[in-house]
């Protein structure tokens, strides 16, 4: 952002401790991308309570920092009082809690909607500001309940805390998504894969980016009040996201473009299959119909988010490609794993392109115990809280 000074931001200034000395509270730290944002508070020095429904399954994030510098505590957003409770004494509040699929009382509007609005009231009461993570494609306009919900959120937080910070990103990837290792373990047994929307463009954009963004928020290097949109360096269609899923696990697959209406049609049988199941249906076979409407549109960086410098690259952040990280984590999914000799038949037009630079940059391990199984949470199909 041009002329924007940190030490001018509420989140950072000469009055304030350093980080050693601050607290952050993180709702949802203990998610796909929550892991990531500990770790990265963790290593500036900060000291992060990590408020979740279940303390005992976030003990796993404790390695990430120094004795006694992770705590977790228990939190639920559909009860204001423990979240004042996380909040107490907190110097910033990170809010990384979404859903894709609503599940008994876990509801969009309840979690990411209200639940967002309780965390800045929270936040604010004790003159804290909020590090928020929303989504691109949020709309109080949307067919989409999932995104008008995160308008509403987002809307919800500035009313109640304005020195708060917006942050949309794309579809996230990275060591145990749930994108592209959902899709390589259905085209373990699906000799055709259907897709709503496969010609809906994505930015896709690295877990490690995303939480570099979190962590400079919180330093105080993002202008509180603004909304930021995350995005990698390539746009892709669905189905160009596919076929590279397809080429990097080398497997050769029908991938089909579903119209809406098919597709609308094949969303409410899984949910009546899933309802009838008890919710037994495995979360990669899982399509709803607001997940269908949502895949309609486009999910890129706005021209105007660019042209204000309200992107990774306006935060100082070099976006990383997806050569560099996805390969190091989708191998598991080849016939023969990381032995498989790749042997790729490329056409003509492809040959005479400029090849890509070698990948140096590597994507780094995945975080928890259960880190290379699909996270359940975040943009799309699940990869954010």
């Amino acid at each position: 952002m041009t002329g924007f000074d940190a030490s001018t931001s509420p989140f950072a200034g000469p009055s304030l401790p350093r980080p050693s000395s601050q607290l952050v509270t993180v709702f949802g730290g203990s998610g796909f991308l929550g892991r990531h944002v500990v770790r990265a508070l963790a290593k500036r020095g900060y000291r992060i309570r990590v408020a979740v429904r279940r303390p005992d399954l976030a003990l796993f994030l404790q390695p990430l920092g120094k004795v006694g510098q992770i705590v977790a505590v228990q939190a639920n957003l559909r009860y204001p009082d423990s979240i004042a409770r996380a909040v107490e004494g907190a110097d910033v509040v990170v809010n990384l809690v979404g859903i894709l699929q609503e599940s008994g009382k876990q509801s969009f509007l309840g979690l990411q909607a209200e639940g967002a609005g309780e965390i800045a009231r929270a936040a604010a009461s004790v003159g804290a500001p909020v590090v928020h993570v929303s989504a691109i494609g949020a709309d109080e306009t949307s067919g989409s309940e999932y995104a008008r919900s995160k308008a509403l959120g987002e809307a919800n937080v500035l009313a109640a805390q304005p020195r708060s910070v917006i942050l949309r990103p794309s579809l996230v990837f990275g060591p145990g998504d749930s994108f592209f290792n959902r899709f390589a373990s259905l085209a373990r047994v699906l000799p055709v894969l259907p897709l709503a929307g496969a010609g809906t463009r994505f930015q896709p954009v690295f877990v490690g980016d995303v939480a570099e963004a979190v962590a400079r928020a919180v330093d105080g290097q993002a202008e509180a009040g603004r909304v930021f949109e995350l995005g990698g360096p390539e746009i892709e269609t669905l189905d160009a996201l596919v076929r590279y899923m397809l080429k990097t696990t080398m497997r050769r697959r029908l991938v089909v473009d579903l119209p809406k209406p098919l597709a609308m049609l094949q969303a409410r049988v899984i949910e009546t299959v899933d309802t009838l199941s008890l919710g037994l249906l495995p979360d990669s076979l899982k399509l709803t119909r607001d997940q269908v409407t949502l895949l309609q549109t486009d999910n890129v960086v706005s021209e105007a988010a660019k042209a204000e410098g309200r992107t990774l690259d306006g935060l100082g952040i070099l976006p990383t490609a997806m050569a560099a990280v996805v390969p190091g984590y989708l191998w598991t999914f080849r016939k023969a794993g990381q032995f498989a000799k790749e042997t790729i038949t490329i056409s003509e037009e492809e040959a005479a392109e400029p090849s890509s630079p070698p990948v140096t940059r590597p994507s780094g391990p995945p975080i928890g115990p259960d880190a290379t199984a699909p996270s359940r949470m975040g943009v799309r199909w699940g990869t954010r809280g």
